[in-house]
């Protein structure tokens, strides 16, 4: 029998005495979880330039990075008696005990980057402290020290990436691929830093620059351009010990990929499960299909409140109150986007075919004369289906009085009345955002004008929102001290749960009544629902509860119950909405839109679809060849 060959594992009989391993390899196991490619690398070393405090940092590349890295700042430097020191493993100036590791505030701070790419690559440190007379270069290979000339900073220079690993090497892309994602890696820095100038050289040639912006949508503009912030909404949400801030961009610049989603924790850029879960939730109302959602938001939260000693890469978080931070960015989205960007469409700088995103709460306080018509409805013309257009009556006639909350829901359109007639006045365009009534299309559109040109209304989909939020109110309204209203059920419904579940429904006993839910142990593994929201009593129990608790474990569950409720209110709202094909008068026109300027969220109807289009007359000019 041939022996095995050596690159195969040893056989579980011939065991190897334990033992020590090298430093140099030990170094060599670390590096290949800091450094995973010549990105990672420049991600490493723009992080203590930034913690240096530099004002400009310029990185140059060859071949991608895996020729050549160097990264110069014009921070503080290194002193020369911590030159040596600062290239050993677990050597840091950032931390110097527990309680600085459980609140730290800088980018680096495991002392393990400078030590693993010394490891793999031929590495040199040029630094001048800001007290020195001169700088020192130490190579990182013999550790030789000596003086040369050179102004306030630190240089890093990192040559032959991976030279002492060649396996690695060898699953490098091609150096065009490793161009991007180190453009990239100080894309993502340039983005959390407006205060600090960056560039990019590559091959001699200089491939990105970023001067110093005075905030961060000057910033945002630079990097993505003007489009990316007009595009977008601005994020200022603050709740107790949680400051979520930014830009959002509007569902109609979804992309089908997320490569333009950036998110910060305390300007460290991070991935994070709970925070990916609760952007998705909040754009779930108005994101059409799978398009993934464009943003750039910053999560400030009080340093102790967050573990980022949780991989070597620091790109991963984990924090002390999860759900408190789910609901903070969940509810920051949601509130930037729920504004109708409808008074934008008055903006004389607008050219583009679709909504102008920037919000200008210039609609009126109180609603144009003209905006209520004088007609009279009688049964044929559908008064069912056409009430929601009109302004509601006041809060306490539409809030359900009895126990029955499911009975007030079940005719989306009962507690809304036509108003009485006014008298039509007129009006400046500018007051309307949407503009006046012209005609309607193929029973299916209608054509409005306003002082930027003509507007498109889908009627159908821009009703159905507008009931469909109308519907959202009355269900908020109709909670008793912010629990949602439960149906106890006649035969509690029990299924066999796994101890996770179990767990969680026994650690989660104060914040299941809020959802409408009583779910308490039967058996050791055993549950029993014995109590759902009154608006899914005719939904599945069992199934309700399995997802509630999953999305217990790991995020905030309130979202599951939401989802649920909203694809209730949501078909509701299609049957309640007007349908194609109806002839509605210019009154009736005028008057939806007028409720689509004070509707939120009402520039997508309830599957993510736009209810609207604008287009300039400099549009309508081009279109016939006018001015050429």
């Amino acid at each position: 029998m041939s022996a095995l060959p050596s690159s195969l594992p040893t056989p579980p009989g011939d065991r190897r005495p334990i033992r020590e391993l090298p430093d140099e390899l030990i170094s060599q196991i670390a590096a290949g979880e800091v450094v995973e490619r010549p990105a990672s690398a420049v991600r490493e070393l723009v992080d203590n330039a930034l913690d240096a405090g530099a004002t400009q940092v310029t990185v140059r590349l060859l071949a991608g990075g895996v020729r050549l890295i160097s990264v110069e700042d014009d921070g503080a430097g290194i002193p020369r008696e911590e030159l040596p020191i600062a290239l050993r493993r677990h050597a840091t100036s950032k931390i110097a005990s527990l309680d600085d590791l459980e609140s730290v505030g800088t980018m680096g701070f495991r002392g393990e980057a400078l030590a693993a790419i010394n490891a793999i690559a031929d590495m040199s440190v040029l630094s001048r402290h800001e007290d020195a007379d001169s700088a020192w270069l130490l190579d990182g290979r013999t550790g030789e020290l000596r003086p040369v000339a050179r102004s306030r900073g630190t240089t890093v220079e990192v040559r032959e990436l991976f030279y002492a690993t060649p396996a690695r090497r060898k699953f490098l892309k091609t150096d065009a691929t490793e161009l991007a994602h180190c453009l990239e890696a100080v894309r993502r820095h340039a983005l959390a830093r407006p205060d600090v100038g960056f560039a990019v050289w590559h091959e001699g040639k200089l491939v990105e620059q970023w001067r110093p912006a005075a905030d961060t949508a000057r910033r945002l503009a630079d990097v993505f351009g003007d489009d990316f912030v007009a595009q977008s909404v601005p994020v200022d949400h603050g709740v107790g010990p949680v400051r979520v801030s930014g830009y959002a961009g509007v569902p109609d610049v979804a992309r089908s990929r997320g490569d333009q989603q950036y998110f910060y924790v305390n300007g460290r850029f991070v991935r994070d499960k709970v925070l990916a879960h609760a952007v998705r939730s909040a754009y779930e109302d108005v994101l059409h299909g799978q398009r993934q959602p464009v943003f750039a938001l910053h999560l400030a939260i009080d340093p102790a409140r967050v573990d980022v000693n949780v991989h070597p890469t620091k790109i991963e978080v984990r924090f002390r109150d999860g759900r408190e931070v789910h609901q903070a960015v969940r509810r920051a989205i949601e509130n930037a986007l729920a504004a109708p960007r409808a008074g934008g469409a008055t903006d004389p700088e607008a050219t583009t075919g679709r909504p102008v995103p920037l919000f200008k709460p210039n609609v009126p306080a109180t609603p144009a004369p003209w905006a209520q018509p004088a007609i009279n409805f009688v049964a044929e013309r559908g008064v069912g289906d056409m009430a929601a257009m009109w302004p509601a009556a006041p809060a306490a006639a539409n809030r359900p009085q009895s126990g029955d909350d499911r009975a007030a829901f079940a005719a989306p359109t009962a507690a809304f009345v036509a108003p009485q007639p006014a008298a039509a006045a007129g009006a400046p365009d500018d007051a309307w955002p949407l503009g006046r009534a012209l005609a309607q299309l193929h029973g299916i559109y209608i054509l409005a004008e306003n002082s930027q040109g003509l507007v498109i209304v889908d009627m159908h989909a821009a009703h159905e929102r507008i009931v469909y939020e109308r519907l959202k109110v009355q269900l908020d309204g109709a909670a008793d001290g912010g629990k949602m209203a439960s149906q106890p059920l006649l035969i509690p419904a029990t299924f066999a749960a796994t101890p996770q579940e179990v767990a969680t429904a026994e650690a989660c006993a104060e914040v299941l009544p809020t959802l409408g839910l009583e779910i308490t142990p039967f058996s050791p593994r055993t549950l029993a629902v014995r109590a759902v929201p009154s608006s899914l009593a005719d939904g599945d129990p069992v199934e309700l509860a399995r997802s509630v608790l999953a999305e217990l474990a790991q995020h905030d569950a309130s979202t599951v119950v939401q989802r649920a409720q909203n694809e209730l209110l949501g078909t509701m709202a299609c049957h309640g909405a007007v349908r194609a094909n109806r002839r509605l008068t210019l009154e009736e026109m005028n008057a939806l839109l007028r409720q689509m300027e004070a509707t939120e969220r009402s520039d997508q109807c309830n599957h993510g679809r736009p209810t609207w289009r604008q287009l300039s007359v400099r549009e309508l000019d081009a279109l016939f060849l006018r001015g050429r």
